[in-house]
């Protein structure tokens, strides 16, 4: 009997470890070991429900455990919204915490090729949480950005920054003028100064620099010429600013174009627009502030159609230029009105 009773008890004693070695177990697993593979984006909107964040995680395939995950979600009921980045160093534990509390990772923020305001707000509003309309609304208001909306893109320049995806209008704006301060050193402002220009003056010309070629190696060749314009009392005639007074619409900038009425058309005004005619990267700011040294005075597109220019320093050379351009452009024309026949 006693026997029986110690054999039982020894029985109880075992299950009982064994339980509690599990239970141990799963508690140490759950807190202390990584159980990811590799790395899981998590997106959560103001609309996603804690079981949808379980089953996107548990739907990434780096999850090693599921059921550990489970408990550690188990009861977690409310969850921040945000953008979140479990790697594989994350415990089960960490990665419910994570998203619980709302520590979140930042985002990667992408601006290029920003001709108007109006795509400035759609880029920002397709990458981040906020509303492209919100962001229009907010870079159309001089109460917004505390200076006059056709100054923006003095403000900005185009790059990839880091920040967090909830971060409102006004969070993402300020970031954006701050890293454009952090730009502008002591040394960039010592150039521009060095070519008779303040800073918004510098994006204004850039911008212009930017509408005539994406080609870098060239831009400063470009804004040498410009730079001389300016220097000579000449008219800047630039393309680009009759493209911007018609929003970009115009394939080809014609004489009835020329005849705009705004303070954006050098053809009429003398000196630089009102401010930049798009946001100009960060090679057409260098290209303004190192510009080539050189008597140029025209340019117009290269007859091989290869994205560089030909320069000229006087008219006369201009025009033979112009005209070689215009005959392959004709025949270019016609040779592809024949190929579609």
């Amino acid at each position: 009997m006693k026997k029986t009773v110690l054999i039982i008890l020894c029985a109880v004693a075992a299950v009982l470890a064994l339980i509690g070695g599990i239970a141990a177990y799963r508690y140490w697993y759950d807190r202390k070991a990584p159980n990811f593979s590799g790395a899981t984006e998590l997106y959560i909107y103001p609309w996603t429900d804690p079981e949808a964040v379980l089953d996107s995680i548990l739907a990434s395939g780096n999850v090693k455990k599921p059921s550990s995950l489970k408990r550690a979600f188990k009861g977690c009921e409310t969850m921040q919204v945000g953008h979140y980045t479990i790697d594989s160093t994350c415990t089960s534990m960490y990665a419910m915490r994570m998203v619980h509390k709302g520590w979140q990772s930042p985002v990667n923020l992408t601006l290029s090729s920003i001709r108007t305001p109006a795509v400035l707000a759609r880029k920002v509003g397709a990458q981040m949480l906020v509303d492209s309309l919100d962001v229009a609304v907010f870079v159309s208001s001089e109460d917004s950005l505390g200076f006059k909306p056709a100054q923006l893109f003095t403000r900005i320049i185009p790059d990839t920054y880091e920040i967090l995806w909830t971060a409102s209008v006004r969070e993402i704006m300020e970031k954006l003028f701050k890293e454009r301060d952090a730009w502008w050193t002591q040394e960039r402002r010592a150039a521009a100064k060095k070519q008779g220009l303040t800073m918004d003056e510098v994006s204004t010309l850039a911008s212009i620099v930017n509408g005539e070629t994406r080609y870098v190696p060239e831009q400063p060749a470009i804004a040498a010429v410009y730079l001389n314009r300016l220097r000579t009392g000449m008219k800047l005639q630039a393309d680009p600013t009759i493209a911007f007074c018609f929003d970009y619409e115009p394939n080809r900038i014609l004489k009835s174009h020329l005849q705009v009425d705004s303070p954006y058309n050098t053809y009429k005004n003398f000196g630089l627009p009102p401010g930049p005619i798009s946001c100009p990267p960060k090679s057409c700011l260098e290209a303004v502030l190192h510009p080539d040294s050189h008597s140029y005075i025209f340019f117009c597109a290269d007859p091989s159609f290869n994205g560089t220019h030909r320069f000229a320093t006087t008219y006369t050379q201009h025009l033979a230029n112009a005209r070689e351009f215009q005959r392959a452009l004709t025949a270019r024309q016609k040779a592809a009105a024949r190929g579609s026949k």
